[in-house]
């Protein structure tokens, strides 16, 4: 085809540049991105138009080995994950409930915008965050949070503490392997821009960044900006469940507690876990829930003063994969009718 032109339908489209790439990443293990000839090309490109890129950038990235938190496993920050580590936590202190259940329901969206109060004022690169996580996702102040949780709709404010073009996949095998993946360039694809000859599409994760001086996550040189992208993890008793994520931005850690909420307190299935409707806290007060909600809920969760309202675009809440170990030598898998996933075995 023309080469600026845009593949239509039943297309075959071929990116010959993006196979030599990946091929020269995979012979020089890498080498080539950070301290090579793909490093030169990508600095190149970017002074051209004016960018920030350099070859010393890249040549002193460096990747870390983390460790994930809590038992729902989840990256840490930079990344959201533990926002979803924090309603949960909020959560664990009222007792279980239905999916049909007003006040339960009422009170995940109130944990949900707390946890992201939280996330938003004090999540950072981890290098720079002034309140550790161990304060963050402890016991204490969940319990915090969890009274500042009442019958009626509150505005989330951040507490004080002591001391959205994605892709994931997860993938499980006989010998007991499993692997929770999520790859995301970030809004419109990423910043729209296509190193030459290379087929490489640079992000434009500094959108995450806050340009306020007194924010813990506030740009600076060799700092990482708020993540949005979390793979998941489940384990009991030290033993691995399963693989789980849920692509969509900041849809991502409330998806995350829907489906936890789904498997461990109302016994879904992974398949009726990604199944069922969710909710999603949009900002404020305001809330849209997916058609499949009885209509009783959506008037008693306006009753406690939440801003509700049946949003027919299913493409907002969120598109989950997930794997589970049955505990029978086999495994179950889900897939999101949102989204052109599928369950693929062999």
């Amino acid at each position: 085809m023309p080469e600026q032109a845009i593949p239509q339908p039943g297309q075959l489209f071929r990116n010959p540049a993006l196979a030599k790439t990946l091929a020269e990443i995979g012979e020089t293990q890498a080498e080539s991105f950070y301290r090579g000839a793909l490093a030169q090309n990508i600095a190149d490109f970017s002074a051209k138009h004016g960018g920030f890129i350099t070859e010393d950038d890249l040549a002193s990235y460096e990747p870390e080995w983390v460790d994930p938190v809590s038992v729902v496993w989840e990256i840490p920050p930079n990344g959201q994950g533990i926002v979803a580590l924090m309603a949960l936590n909020i959560l664990k202190g009222f007792e279980p409930a239905g999916r049909d259940d007003v006040l339960g329901l009422h009170r995940e969206l109130e944990a949900i915008k707390l946890a992201f109060a939280d996330g938003h004022a004090f999540i950072s690169d981890a290098k720079h965050m002034r309140t550790p996580l161990s304060v963050l996702l402890s016991d204490a102040y969940g319990e915090e949070r969890r009274r500042g949780i009442g019958d009626r709709a509150a505005m989330p404010m951040p507490g004080k503490p002591n001391g959205s073009g994605t892709v994931y996949l997860c993938a499980a095998d006989g010998e007991g392997n499993m692997i929770s993946y999520i790859q995301s360039n970030y809004r419109g694809f990423g910043s729209g821009l296509v190193v030459p000859g290379t087929g490489i599409a640079l992000q434009n994760r500094g959108l995450g960044f806050s340009l306020d001086p007194a924010s813990d996550n506030c740009v600076a040189p060799r700092k990482r900006p708020y993540h949005t992208i979390i793979p998941g993890f489940l384990t009991k008793d030290g033993q691995a469940v399963g693989p789980f994520g849920v692509m969509g931005g900041y849809m991502q850690p409330q998806g995350h507690v829907q489906v936890v909420r789904n498997l461990v307190d109302r016994g879904m299935n992974p398949q009726a876990c990604l199944d069922a409707p969710r909710w999603q806290w949009i900002e404020g007060k305001r809330v849209e829930l997916e058609y499949g909600y009885a209509e009783h809920l959506l008037e008693g969760l306006k009753a406690r003063g939440h801003e509700m309202s049946f949003e027919a675009n299913r493409n907002s809440f969120g598109r989950g994969q997930m794997i589970l170990q049955t505990g029978k030598e086999t495994l179950m898998g889900g897939t999101d009718p949102r989204c052109e996933g599928e369950c693929a075995a062999w």
